[in-house]
């Protein structure tokens, strides 16, 4: 199921620059980076993934990725500050056209960025069936660490933001990938894509 919210038009702000074309987000397991990738082939984009900017501050600051996150679970400006970084490459009007975070299609709403945001939906079994065979995980742990990620990340943002992800609020497009395989998330996306450009 796809359902379109809001008529979109996304390329050019009144100042005249290049925005961002899609910010894509859901939760883990849900579809989201193997979206970007088909995307980015089909489209000849580029695009960020808020996981990028953390591995990379990690790396600026001299830490193992283990590390970085104990100092952002224990000191919430941190995490204040990578959402800070992500907003600036939302805004940027030579960045990639493709974005990709649990928050960005927030960001970019909040922002008043004129450009498609998607939130890519999939059923808890159907995310947990990724996981499992993505990291080769037994069913039933996948669903639990499933529910407790994203209990812990709704937790997070409600009081760090006061936002929750599975508001649909900012989002103009809802994908349904629940029962879909890859190659027809990847062509229902282009539809809404090549729909508004």
């Amino acid at each position: 199921m796809v359902q379109a919210q809001t008529c979109v038009r996304f390329v050019v702000t009144n100042g005249g620059e290049i925005l961002p074309k899609i910010t894509i987000s859901g939760h883990p397991g849900s579809g989201t980076s193997t979206l970007v990738k088909g995307i980015c082939q089909s489209k000849g984009w580029s695009s960020l993934n808020g996981g990028d900017i953390f591995r990379q501050e990690a790396k600026n600051r001299g830490l193992s990725l283990s590390e970085f996150e104990k100092i952002c679970a224990e000191d919430e400006s941190v995490d204040r500050s990578l959402d800070e970084i992500l907003k600036n490459h939302i805004l940027d009007s030579d960045g990639h056209q493709v974005l990709e975070s649990r928050l960005c299609g927030w960001w970019a709403y909040n922002l008043d960025v004129d450009c498609v945001r998607l939130w890519l939906h999939a059923s808890e079994e159907a995310r947990a069936e990724r996981v499992v065979m993505r990291e080769g995980l037994p069913l039933d742990i996948a669903i639990a660490n499933n529910k407790q990620r994203t209990a812990v990340d709704k937790t997070r943002f409600e009081e760090m933001y006061g936002l929750n992800p599975e508001d649909e609020t900012p989002y103009t497009h809802i994908l349904d990938a629940s029962n879909l395989n890859v190659e027809e998330v990847l062509a229902k996306a282009l539809e809404i894509l090549e729909g508004i450009e």
